[in-house]
């Protein structure tokens, strides 16, 4: 599976101004790739405004739909999304024929008062491309690993995120030790550039295999798309030579 990843800036609170650059960075990706994922709330930024920004959830969902049929390929990333009176960070799982499905995100970040303004999610989602089966999750998500935790049910984890500068050794760290722990490959898009909160992002978006070794090569703070090819054969090879998830805790979720 090819896997194109999209670290890019985010101009604060401009959505159209954001859909123009990301149709710009999408349409120069030239080699045929499976799926391109793209940053936490990337037309947007990281913003508390839901209720200005939900308006142009259907706005999203189409250019999602049309860049994934145009480049034959799935997209993910979240937008700020209304169901009922209610805000989500949501992330689009859009397939090349249009249809989708979403994710919202499970833990928010209360330290800067995402709790306040939007609501937590409830499901877990798993989706296949090529016979990888794949888990796609949202930033804070990453520091809570009974959320994530591999019950033989998925092959690659992704993380979005918009993660500070400040805290990126806890991103490299937590990034890696998800893949280790799950013997999986993971993958973290993260922003760069400064918000409007004048909050610093580098980046550091990275990809692991399952061994816990880096493939990507990402230069912090700037703005880069790469694309990799994700072996299973390897993957499952090495599970089988290392079988440390017949040895896990046996456990359930109680939401």
């Amino acid at each position: 599976m090819k896997v194109t990843l999209i670290q890019s800036d985010i101009i604060w609170e401009n959505i159209e101004a954001n859909l123009s650059r990301y149709s710009e960075k999408i349409n120069s990706i030239e080699k045929q790739t499976d799926l391109i994922v793209l940053p936490e709330m990337f037309a947007s930024g990281f913003s508390m405004k839901p209720e200005k920004f939900s308006k142009f959830e259907t706005i999203q969902i189409k250019w999602l739909a049309e860049h994934a049929s145009k480049k034959k390929a799935h997209i993910t990333g979240s937008i700020i999304a209304e169901e009922n009176g209610n805000y989500f960070n949501r992330l689009i799982w859009m397939n090349p024929n249009g249809k989708f499905k979403f994710y919202d995100k499970r833990h928010l970040f209360s330290f800067a008062g995402e709790n306040m303004h939007y609501c937590s999610g409830k499901q877990i989602l798993t989706v296949q491309i090529n016979n990888f089966r794949i888990r796609p999750l949202i930033c804070y998500d990453l520091r809570f690993p009974v959320w994530s935790r591999n019950q033989n049910d998925y092959d690659v984890l992704i993380y979005i995120a918009n993660w500070p500068e400040r805290r990126r050794d806890a991103w490299k760290t937590l990034l890696k030790a998800r893949a280790i722990e799950n013997q999986c490959y993971v993958i973290g898009v993260n922003r760069v550039g400064e918000d409007g909160n004048a909050i610093n992002h580098t980046g550091d978006s990275e990809l692991y295999d399952p061994k816990g070794k880096i493939l990507s090569t990402f230069i912090p703070g700037k703005e880069m798309i790469e694309t990799f090819n994700l072996d299973l054969n390897e993957l499952i090879d090495f599970r089988e030579k290392f079988p440390v998830g017949k040895d896990a805790d046996r456990f359930s979720i109680h939401l």
